[in-house]
């Protein structure tokens, strides 16, 4: 994949503190910038991932309040049997 120009107008004081969080990190401000924008732009998509599983699987924790609601204490269903080991499991 290529890469484009992107040319911005940004403040000053915008500027200063984005050469500062580069040096510390020791990027330069277009690296430090990119990636920023990387970081942002694969939060928003695993949000809607999040959003489009939880619509089509329900929302886990609907199904865990309900399973609490019949009596589970472990947010599984009432009476279903349970997978995983508690982490105090064995340790008196």
């Amino acid at each position: 994949m290529g890469s484009t120009v992107l040319s911005l107008r940004i403040d000053g004081e915008l500027l200063d503190r984005l050469r500062s969080h580069a040096a510390k990190r020791g990027m330069s401000v277009q690296d430090y910038v990119v990636r920023t924008l990387i970081r942002e732009d694969f939060d928003e998509r695993f949000k809607t991932a999040v959003d489009e599983t939880e619509k089509f699987y329900g929302d886990a924790a609907d199904a865990a309040d309900a399973a609490t609601a019949e009596g589970a204490t472990d947010g599984t269903a009432a009476g279903a049997p349970c997978d995983h080991v508690r982490p105090s499991a064995g340790i008196a």
